[in-house]
């Protein structure tokens, strides 16, 4: 017999994580790929292999790298833990900061091809009427690049909606707190409960592939 109300737990901490993780992860992913894409500089390209990387760690590595520098013994957790009287480790908000970093990769990627899609000249034109910055990459920039934002904000969503290896390792698996829909499906098929694993799998599966429809149609 399945408890809906345990059902639907993760479901929506999964989907409020990457929500919040997805909105993050495209601002900062903008604004880096619009920033790296109009300069050139010596020791670029070992930049943007470090911004490259959580694509090809794995994600349990990710999530210890991430333990030792949030964790309560580091400066900048004691920091995080004196600033909101809370640890941040083992929280929802660490599930966060999972997502943020897996999957700013494909952020990344995906808005720094769009921008260097775009004429450079539309631009140049923008600023020769008196447009400063700001004004050429809102009304020029991002509306000729919508269509790698919407890609990139919806493949953001999607990574942080099936990220694991990390959120585990840092959020850990607290049903009702920090158990999403990859740690909950881990959980059930550990141990033997096929029913609701099945069901999480399905609703995983739901969501994910209409978010690649949305992206691929966008």
């Amino acid at each position: 017999m399945v408890n809906w109300h345990d059902f639907w737990l993760p479901i929506k901490l999964s989907l409020q994580v990457s929500l919040l993780s997805s909105i993050i992860v495209i601002v900062i992913g903008v604004a880096v790929a619009h920033w790296m894409s109009r300069r050139s500089f010596r020791g670029k390209i070992f930049v943007e292999t470090a911004f490259m990387l959580p694509l090809v760690l794995p994600p349990t590595v990710v999530g210890f790298l991430l333990l030792v520098m949030l964790g309560r013994r580091s400066w900048l957790g004691k920091w995080i833990e004196w600033l909101f009287d809370a640890p941040i480790v083992f929280s929802w908000w660490a599930a966060v900061v999972a997502a943020v970093v897996v999957a700013f990769p494909l952020v990344y990627q995906t808005m720094k091809t769009g921008f260097l899609s775009i004429d450079r000249d539309l631009e140049d034109a923008g600023r020769s009427i008196g447009a400063n910055e700001w004004q050429v990459l809102r009304y020029i920039t991002l509306p000729l690049a919508f269509r790698s934002l919407v890609t990139a904000y919806i493949l953001g969503f999607a990574r942080s909606l099936g990220e694991f290896g990390a959120t585990l390792m840092i959020a850990g698996n607290i049903p009702g707190k920090t158990q999403t829909l990859p740690t909950a499906i881990y959980v059930a098929v550990d141990s033997g409960n096929m029913e609701i694993a099945w069901l999480w799998t399905g609703a995983i599966i739901i969501i994910s592939f209409v978010l690649l429809l949305v992206s691929r149609r966008g």
